[in-house]
């Protein structure tokens, strides 16, 4: 056997594999175009908005603009944690009538809830019932509130998370690039393509810190915020794992996140969530691992949080793998002069696995953007054109993230919480306020016992 053969046969071997690993995902994928139930609630409950806000002075005023504007008219309040008192976040905070906790402290967002949490004397935890946890640069749709209210109604559920949309919409087409438009659109696959399976399924949310709700019954159970990695969400993922937490992904809750603008800016952030992800898969495998022994076996929960995307890493590898022997080989070949082996080797071996991963990941981004269509109906066609063809590359390019992860988890204990680059957004609150007007509203009020999207 030739090494062109033995390539193309391990090639194909471990695809399908790798494929039929994954297709129950594959499948579960569909649920992302089922309308989700809606209820509303019963009662008005009183809400906290948690707000990390260190030297977000140039940001911070738009999300202000959109908490003014909510249209629920049940109690809640707003803090807001800086690390100077001498920020100037603490007098536009001030003057919203928020209530500002200085932490000089500040080594991860973890810190930050941690020390909020406890600065609560316990009469006045009790008298909230839940938390959201919104970033300084984040917008809030002017029905945010009333529908985490609404969210609430489903009282079997720990965890809540919101929908993300694009902030970049929200300003002219020089906040937004090819970078910032896929980005989204990865939101969009985590949530409504990942996140409303995993709640079929009974799997804890791929959960992310900014629009995440916490009941005041959980903050009682951990203990104020116990996490302290650099992605403390994934870390209560995981710890849901073990003491049995339960996470709900509520789209009608739309907040508006701002995404990095440029390359450089973009994967630095992807890498710095990968290093976390790493950190916490290291520190909490063996944990469940050592439950699911005594068990007996692991359940769909556990293989999905610590082994779900490895079946896709794997066709990842073993398609750049096979693209780099078939360029050698091709090479290789044409100085043996046998012309129809390196033919082959570059047809068969560099561009057929390249061709079928590109359509893969082509296919997957057009459904998650069919399936958040609303979220991109703001920007051009033109544009989410562009987006489609720019995804495979852009989700490549998390194999040589999650590399680099792996050796810096490695390397550092500790990494450090970083600022991303923020741009200035003329009237953000206006238009997140027209976007949301136009967004599909809910009409049914059908109260099932689970969300069956």
């Amino acid at each position: 056997m030739t090494l062109y053969g033995g390539f193309l046969i391990a090639y194909i071997v471990l695809s399908v594999v790798a494929v039929v690993l994954y297709f129950p995902r594959l499948i579960g994928f569909l649920c992302a175009f089922k309308k989700p139930p809606y209820r509303r609630a019963k009662e008005k409950r009183k809400i906290g908005i948690v707000i990390p806000a260190r030297n977000e002075s140039g940001v911070i005023g738009d999300l202000f603009a959109s908490i003014r504007r909510q249209d629920y008219d049940g109690p809640f309040d707003v803090n807001v944690i800086v690390k100077d008192e001498n920020d100037p976040t603490v007098r536009i905070a001030e003057e919203m009538g928020a209530r500002v906790l200085v932490v000089p402290e500040q080594t991860c967002k973890g810190d930050v809830l941690d020390a909020f949490f406890h600065s609560l004397t316990p009469e006045e935890l009790a008298s909230y019932d839940a938390f959201v946890i919104v970033d300084a640069d984040g917008v809030l749709s002017p029905s945010y509130m009333r529908e985490l209210n609404n969210a609430l109604e489903w009282e079997e559920y720990d965890i809540f998370l919101t929908r993300k949309y694009m902030k970049n919409c929200l300003g002219d087409r020089t906040k937004r690039t090819v970078f910032s438009n896929n980005s989204a659109l990865t939101w969009a696959m985590l949530d409504d393509l990942g996140n409303r399976w995993r709640i079929e399924k009974d799997i804890p949310l791929a959960l992310t810190g900014q629009g995440m709700m916490i009941r005041r019954s959980l903050v009682e159970k951990i203990g104020g915020w116990p996490y302290r990695s650099l992605t403390e969400d994934y870390e209560l993922r995981l710890d849901s794992l073990l003491k049995g937490f339960k996470s709900f992904y509520y789209p009608y809750a739309v907040l508006y996140t701002e995404e990095a603008v440029g390359h450089r800016d973009n994967y630095n952030r992807r890498l710095r969530w990968l290093t976390g992800y790493v950190q916490c898969d290291e520190k909490y495998k063996k944990r469940i691992q050592e439950q699911a022994k005594l068990r007996g076996k692991m359940n769909k929960a556990e293989r999905e949080c610590l082994y779900g995307v490895y079946p896709l890493a794997m066709f990842a590898a073993v398609t750049i793998v096979t693209m780099l022997a078939g360029c050698a080989l091709a090479v290789f070949y044409a100085t043996q002069g046998a012309t129809e082996l390196w033919v082959k080797s570059l047809i068969f071996l560099a561009g057929m696995p390249f061709g079928i991963m590109y359509l893969l990941l082509f296919t997957y981004s057009t459904l998650a953007m069919i399936a958040s269509r609303e979220a991109f109906e703001v920007i051009s066609v033109g544009e989410r054109i562009a987006m489609l063809f720019f995804s495979p590359f852009y989700l490549l390019e998390y194999l040589p993230i999650f590399i680099q992860s792996r050796i810096r988890a490695k390397k550092h204990s500790r990494l450090a919480w970083e600022q991303s680059e923020r741009q200035h957004y003329e009237s953000a609150a206006d238009e997140a306020e027209k976007a949301s007007a136009a967004l599909e509203k809910p009409d049914d009020d059908a109260a099932p016992e689970k969300q069956s999207a």
